[in-house]
C-alpha cells in the first residue's frame, strides 16, 4: 500500500498539538483539531492567531482549521490521511483516546502519538492489529514553528510505508529534520540531552565544592564544546527543574539495567531543595539565576550559588585561550579541562555506547542532537574533531572500557566516524556507507 498525507486530525489542543495543527496548515492541508470541548478547541485557535510570534506563517491557514471536541466530534477522523495524537504525557489517557478512536478511523489512514518519553509497546500494547501496524511516534520538539527536529520511532508492528508516508509529509511538507529513533525511553535527543544535564549537576557538584564559580561551569559547557550560552545551569533554568524531576523519575523506572544513566536519574541535595521550594527556572522568576529590575528600571542578573546557597551577583567569567578551544580543554590537565572530560566528555561516550539501542546510526544521534539541542556538532561530529584514536588512548590508559562505537571504530582500523567530508559515515558493522541527504 502507498500512502499519502494531504490531511490531518490532531487530538489535543495545548501548546503541542497547536505546533502541529498550525504548521500542517501552514503547508496546506486540511487540519481537524479535536480538544475536551468545542469551547476549548475555539480557544485554542484563538491564541495560534494572538500569539507572538504567530503561529501561522499565512493567517489566511487559520480558515483551514475545522474544530471540534472528542465527546462529539471524535467519528470525524474517519475523513482524514493522519491522525496525530497529542494529549498530555498520560500513558492510561493516551491508551484510553487510542481505544475510542480505533473503530473510527478509516483503512489506510495513519496514526501517531506524539510524545516525548513513553515508549510505544507501552502505548499500543494489546492493542488490534490493525492499529499496531498503523501507529509510530511523532515526537516533534517545542516549539514547533521553530525547531527543526521531529523524531520518527514506529514499532515493532508498524509496516513501512506509514514511517515513509509520516516522514515524507515532516520532511517536504512541514520542513522538519527527520531523525530514525528506537522505540527505547526517551528516545534519542532527550535520552542524551538529558544524560548531559542529570549527570552535569552531579559531576559539577565536585567542582562547586573545590572553588568553581558556577559562572565558569555554564562557561566551559557552552561555546568552549560546541554548546548553545546557556550553558548546563542556565539550560536547566530554561527547561524548569520541575520538568527535570518527571524526566529523572521516568528514566528511572524505564533504563535498561546497567544503564551509567541509573547513577543519576535524582537531583544533588541542593538541586533538590530549589525543587521543593519553587525555585524551578525561568517559569518561577529565578531558578539558578534571575534578572532583577529596579524601580528606574535598571537591569542586574543574580546567581544562586550552590555551594553557600544565597544569592549574589553574577560575575564575568573570562576563560583562557586554552580553555576555549575544543581540541585542548578536553584533555587539559587542570580542573576546567577536567570538569569538560567528565561532563561533557561523558556524554560523549554515554552516546557512543547506544548505538544501535537508540538509532542504527551515528547520523540520526548526530542529527537529533544538532536539530533538537542546538549543539555545533552531533556527539560523533565532535568526537571527530577530537581525534577518536585520541579519546581511545585516553581510554585505555585510564583502564576504561571503550564504548560501543569507539570499540567499532578501533577494530575496523578508521581513524574517524565521517570520511570523504562527511559524505560517508561508519556503520555498527564496521563498513562505510553513503550519508542520507538532510
Amino acid at each position: 500500500m502507498t500512502r499519502e498525507v494531504k490531511s490531518v486530525a490532531v487530538l489535543g489542543g495545548g501548546t503541542m498539538g497547536l505546533g502541529i495543527a498550525a504548521a500542517s496548515a501552514d503547508a496546506g492541508a486540511d487540519v481537524l483539531l479535536l480538544d475536551v470541548t468545542m469551547e476549548a478547541a475555539e480557544a485554542s485557535l484563538d491564541r495560534m492567531k494572538n500569539i507572538r510570534p504567530p503561529a501561522f506563517e499565512d493567517p489566511a491557514s487559520a480558515d483551514r482549521i475545522k474544530l471540534g471536541s472528542f465527546q462529539d466530534d471524535l467519528a470525524l477522523i474517519a475523513d482524514y490521511d493522519w491522525i496525530c495524537e497529542a494529549i498530555i504525557e498520560n500513558l492510561e489517557t493516551k491508551r484510553d483516546l487510542f481505544a475510542k478512536l480505533e473503530p473510527l478511523r478509516r483503512d489506510g489512514s495513519v496514526v501517531s502519538t506524539n510524545t516525548s518519553g513513553i515508549p510505544l509497546k507501552d502505548i499500543s500494547e494489546g492493542m488490534p492489529e490493525r492499529l499496531r501496524k498503523d501507529i509510530v511516534v511523532t515526537h516533534f520538539f517545542n516549539p514547533v514553528k521553530i525547531m527543526r527536529l521531529m523524531e520518527l520511532i514506529p514499532g515493532a508492528d508498524t509496516t513501512e510505508d506509514v514511517t515513509t508516508a509520516l516522514a515524507d509529509f515532516c520532511a517536504n511538507k512541514l520542513g522538519k529534520g527527520v531523525v530514525y529513533a528506537k522505540d527505547t525511553v526517551n528516545f534519542i535527543g532527550n535520552r542524551i540531552g538529558c544524560f548531559f544535564m542529570l549527570s552535569g549537576l552531579h559531576k559539577a557538584r565536585a567542582a562547586l565544592h573545590a572553588g568553581m564559580p558556577m559562572e565558569k561551569v555554564d562557561a566551559l559547557l557552552s561555546r568552549p564544546v560546541g554548546l548553545p550560552p546557556t550553558g548546563l545551569y542556565g539550560l536547566i533554568d530554561l527547561i524548569g527543574l520541575d520538568i527535570m524531576d518527571l524526566v529523572g523519575k521516568n528514566l528511572e523506572v524505564n533504563l535498561p539495567a546497567g544503564d551509567v544513566g541509573l547513577g543519576f536519574t535524582k537531583f544533588p541535595p541542593e538541586e533538590q531543595a530549589m525543587l521543593e521550594r519553587g525555585q524551578l527556572g525561568r517559569k518561577a522568576k529565578g531558578g539558578f539565576y534571575r534578572l532583577n529590575i529596579a524601580e528606574d528600571g535598571t537591569k542586574s542578573k543574580e546567581i544562586f550559588d550552590l555551594t553557600s546557597q544565597s544569592w549574589r551577583p553574577q560575575e564575568a567569567v573570562e576563560l583562557t585561550a586554552e580553555q576555549q578551544n575544543t581540541e585542548t580543554v578536553f584533555f587539559a590537565d587542570h580542573a576546567e579541562g577536567q570538569l569538560v572530560w567528565d561532563v561533557m566528555g561523558g556524554t560523549l561516550l554515554y552516546a557512543a555506547d547506544l548505538v544501535p539501542e537508540i538509532a542504527d546510526d551515528v547520523v540520526n544521534i548526530d542529527r537529533a542532537m544538532r536539530w533538537g539541542f542546538g549543539w555545533g556538532k552531533g556527539p560523533f561530529e565532535l568526537l571527530d574533531q577530537l581525534n577518536p584514536t585520541k579519546v581511545i588512548a585516553k581510554l585505555e590508559a585510564d583502564g576504561k572500557e571503550l564504548p560501543a562505537m569507539l570499540k567499532v571504530l578501533k577494530d575496523a582500523g578508521a581513524e574517524s566516524f565521517y570520511r570523504n567530508e562527511g559524505a560517508e559515515y561508519l556503520t555498527l558493522s564496521g563498513t562505510w556507507e553513503a550519508v542520507p541527504a538532510e
